[in-house]
C-alpha cells in the first residue's frame, strides 16, 4: 500500500448525511392513496412520500428493485430542498440511480420542473426510458398522471417553411433556390426527409430514420439566429419548434440541454417555459457550457450563410458580393491569432475586418429593407430570415469591437480556436456567477447533481451566497472489494523526456497482464497517436483508436471483443459505459491538468489572481476529470478491475495529492507494479 490512509470526510462546513433506516413495509391500501391525501390525511411529508414511491417503482425495475441507500437518501434530500425552496448540490456516484432520485420528488411536489443535461445520451435516457417508466409505474401508485416533454434548440426541428419553399417551382420547372442551401444538399437525403416530414409528429431530427449530412439538414432547418419567429413566418402556425414549445409550456417535466438552459438564463426566460424547479444533471460541466451559451461565436461561415439567404431575394447585388468577401478576410485575420486570447480591437487586422463588416452589413441591411414585404412567392419569409440573420451577426460584430481586456466579474473574454482553414472567434464571460446570481438562484429551486462535483463549484457558480447545501450520497458499488488504484511510482516525471517511452512500456506490461480488456485514456492527441503507433505491433491484442469508427460502433466493437483495447483522448473520459470484463483496466497517462495556455481559463486565472489560480481553477478541474476517467471502470455490482495512473505525482506530490485522491472512489491503493500485475492476473485466473 502507499501513502497511508486519510479521512475521506466532506469539505469543512458540510454536515455528513445520515442515511435513513430501511423503510417500513408499505401498509395495505397505501398504494392506492393519492399523493395529496398521503401527505395531508396521513401526515406524510414530501420526503417520506417520495421515499415510499421510490421503493414502489424500484420494485418494478428489471433487476428486481435492489435497495440503494444512496438513491433513497438523495430522494429525501431533493424532496426536502424542494419543500424549503433552497438549493442542493448532490454528488451521486455511478450506479446511484440519480435520475429516479430527483424525478420522483419533483413529480410528487406538483411543481413545474425543467431537467437540463450536458449530453444527448442522458437526455435520451430521461425521455425514452426513465420518464416513460415512471408514467407506467409511478402514476398508478400516486393516483394521478403527469406529463413530460423534450425541448431542444430550434435548429433540431425541421422547418415547414423551408419544406414549402423546396416544393415551389419558378415557372420554368426548375426548383427555386432555397437560400443557396438546396444546391449543396444531398438529393436522396432531401427526398427521405420530405417523405418523413409528412408523417412525423415531432419534426425532431433525432427521430429521422437516417442521419443527414450537415449541409442537407441546413437546407430544411433554421437556427435561432435566422428564424424571425412564428408571428412573422407564413408557416408559423404549423411550426414544429413552436409546437414543441407549446407542449413544453403545459408539461409537468421538461427535458432539455444545459446549453439551451444557459441561453434561456441569459435571455431572462425567453426560451423555456416558466418553472419552479430546475435540475441540472452532469453539473460538473455547468460552468463551461453556460459560459459558452451566454457568449457568441464569429466565423466566416456566418457571413457565407447570410450571403446565401440574402442572395435568394437580391439579384446581382454588390452588397451581397461585398459581404461574401468578408468571409475570407475574417479567416485570414483570425488565423493570425489561432489559439490566442485577444482583444479584437487591439489587432489591427481583425479590427479592420470587423469595422469593414459593420459598414458592409449596414449597406446590405438597407438593400434587404428595400425588398417589398409582400413580394411574390416566399419572398416575405426569406426576407424576414435574412434580416434576422443579418441583425444577429451585426450585433455580435459590434459586441466584439467593444470588448476590452478587463477581468472584472461579468466581463467577456475573446479567443480564437479551430484550424487555420476554419478559425473562429469565441466570446464568453470570464465567469458565470454574476448572471446566475441575477437570473437563476433568486428565481427558483435548483438541484445540481453529478457523479463528480468539484469542491469549489458553489463558488464558481455564485451559489455560496445563497441558501444551499451539499451532500455526498456515495456509490452503490463496493470499490474497496471491486477495484484497485495503482499509481506507477517508479515512472519518470511526466515532464521528463523519457516519460513517453516508459509510458508505453508500462501500458504493455499492464495490458498483457489484463489480457487486453483495457481503456487507455490520454491527455493529448499527440500522446494517443504515439501510444497506438508504438503498441499496435507489440501487443497480441487488438488496439482500437478512437477515430477508427463512429463512437456507437466503436463502443460496440470494444464491448464485443473482450480482449480488445481502446485508446482515446478526452472524448472517451466521459459517458463511456461498458460493464463486464471487456473493460477491466483503465489506464490514465497523466493527471489531466488543464492547458496553461487555455484562453478562457487564463482569463479566469487572472480574475482570481495567479497566487490562487492553481487551487481555485486548475486543481478542481484536474480532480474532476481524473474522477471522470476513473469512473469508466466499475459500472455494475459485479465488475472488478484496476485504475492505473502513470503519473507518479498522484502519490508523491504533498501539495495536491489528497485533493485528487478525495475526488476518487475509496479504492485500495498500491504503488508496486508487481502487486498490480498480480491483481490483474487474478481477475481472470
Amino acid at each position: 500500500m502507499w501513502f497511508g490512509i486519510r479521512d475521506r470526510s466532506r469539505p469543512e462546513g458540510n454536515t455528513p448525511l445520515k442515511l435513513p433506516e430501511p423503510l417500513d413495509t408499505v401498509g395495505p391500501g397505501l398504494a392506492s392513496i393519492k399523493v395529496d391525501e398521503t401527505i395531508g390525511d396521513l401526515g406524510v411529508g414530501l420526503a417520506e412520500a417520495s421515499a415510499i414511491a421510490l421503493e414502489e417503482v424500484c420494485g418494478a425495475l428489471p433487476e428486481g428493485g435492489e435497495r440503494r441507500p444512496g438513491q433513497e437518501a438523495m430522494t429525501r434530500r431533493v424532496a426536502e430542498t424542494i419543500n424549503s425552496g433552497s438549493h442542493l448540490m448532490v454528488r451521486a456516484g455511478t450506479g446511484t440511480g440519480k435520475s429516479l432520485a430527483y424525478l420522483i420528488p419533483a413529480i410528487l411536489s406538483g411543481k413545474s420542473t425543467v431537467v437540463a443535461t450536458a449530453t444527448k445520451a442522458l437526455q435520451d435516457q430521461l425521455a425514452r426510458k426513465d420518464l416513460p417508466f415512471l408514467t407506467k409505474h409511478l402514476s398508478p401508485f400516486i393516483g394521478r398522471s403527469f406529463s413530460f416533454s423534450v425541448l431542444k434548440g430550434r435548429a433540431n426541428y425541421i422547418c415547414r417553411q423551408r419544406l414549402s419553399e423546396l416544393a415551389v417551382s419558378d415557372g420554368s420547372g426548375d426548383q427555386q433556390q432555397l437560400d443557396g442551401l438546396a444546391e449543396i444538399a444531398d438529393a436522396n437525403e432531401l427526398a427521405t426527409i420530405v417523405e418523413w416530414a409528412e408523417s412525423t409528429d415531432t419534426g425532431d431530427r433525432s427521430d429521422l430514420p437516417m442521419e443527414p449530412s450537415p449541409s442537407t439538414w441546413a437546407a430544411v432547418s433554421v437556427g435561432s439566429q435566422e428564424c424571425p419567429g412564428a408571428n412573422r413566418c407564413p408557416s408559423g402556425e404549423e411550426c414544429f419548434a413552436e409546437q414543441a414549445r407549446t407542449k413544453a409550456a403545459f408539461s409537468d417535466v421538461v427535458v432539455t440541454n444545459l446549453h439551451l438552459y444557459g441561453i434561456d438564463v441569459a435571455a431572462e426566460g425567453a426560451l423555456l417555459p416558466e418553472h419552479e424547479v430546475a435540475i441540472l444533471d452532469e453539473a460538473h460541466k455547468t460552468e463551461d457550457i453556460l459560459a459558452r451559451a451566454v457568449g457568441f461565436e464569429l466565423r466566416s461561415g456566418r457571413f457565407l450563410a447570410l450571403v446565401r439567404r440574402a442572395g435568394a431575394i437580391l439579384s446581382r447585388s454588390t452588397a451581397v458580393t461585398d459581404v461574401a468577401a468578408l468571409a475570407g478576410k475574417m479567416d485570414d485575420a483570425l488565423g493570425l491569432h489561432l489559439g490566442e486570447r485577444l482583444v479584437p480591437s487591439d489587432s489591427a487586422e481583425l479590427r479592420s475586418v470587423l469595422q469593414l463588416a459593420e459598414t458592409r452589413l449596414a449597406v446590405l441591411h438597407t438593400e434587404i429593407m428595400a425588398v417589398p414585404k409582400d413580394g411574390a412567392g416566399n419572398v416575405s419569409a426569406r426576407r424576414a430570415r435574412a434580416l434576422k440573420s443579418l441583425e444577429s451577426l451585426a450585433g455580435d460584430v459590434s459586441s466584439a469591437l467593444d470588448l476590452d481586456a478587463g477581468t472584472i466579474p461579468g466581463h467577456k473574454v475573446a479567443w480564437t480556436e479551430g484550424s487555420v482553414n476554419q478559425p473562429s472567434l469565441q466570446v464568453a464571460p470570464v465567469e458565470v456567477a454574476t448572471v446566475l446570481d441575477q437570473r437563476l438562484w433568486k428565481e427558483r429551486t435548483v438541484i445540481l447533481t453529478s457523479a463528480t462535483v468539484p469542491s469549489n463549484l458553489p463558488i464558481r457558480l455564485g451559489l455560496e451566497s445563497h441558501d444551499h447545501s451539499f451532500e455526498d450520497v456515495g456509490s452503490p458499488f463496493d470499490f474497496a472489494n471491486q477495484a484497485l488504484l495503482y499509481c506507477a511510482t517508479t515512472m519518470p516525471d511526466p515532464r521528463e523526456e523519457n516519460f513517453l517511452t516508459a509510458c508505453h512500456n508500462e501500458i504493455e506490461h499492464l495490458t498483457r497482464a489484463a489480457g487486453g480488456r483495457t481503456l487507455a485514456l490520454f491527455t493529448s492527441r499527440r500522446a494517443l497517436d504515439a501510444a497506438v503507433e508504438a503498441l499496435r505491433d507489440r501487443l497480441p491484442c487488438r488496439i482500437l483508436h478512437q477515430n477508427d469508427l463512429p463512437l456507437p460502433l466503436l463502443m460496440a466493437e470494444f464491448a464485443a471483443d473482450e480482449t480488445s483495447c481502446l485508446f482515446g483522448t478526452k472524448g472517451l473520459w466521459h459517458g463511456i459505459d461498458v460493464p463486464g470484463p471487456s473493460l477491466s483496466l483503465v489506464v490514465i497517462d497523466r493527471i489531466p491538468f488543464p492547458r496553461p495556455d487555455d484562453p478562457l481559463l487564463s482569463a479566469r486565472r487572472d480574475l482570481v489572481g495567479q497566487q490562487e489560480a492553481f487551487r481555485q481553477i486548475d486543481l478542481p478541474l484536474a480532480a474532476t476529470e481524473l474522477a471522470q476517467g476513473a469512473g469508466r471502470l466499475i459500472r455494475s455490482t459485479t465488475d472488478r478491475g484496476m485504475v492505473a495512473v502513470l503519473d507518479r505525482r498522484l502519490a508523491t506530490s504533498k501539495a495536491y495529492r489528497w485533493d485528487l485522491l478525495e475526488a476518487l472512489p475509496g479504492m485500495p491503493r498500491t504503488g508496486d507494479r508487481q502487486e498490480a500485475l498480480d491483481f490483474l492476473a487474478r481477475l481472470f485466473d
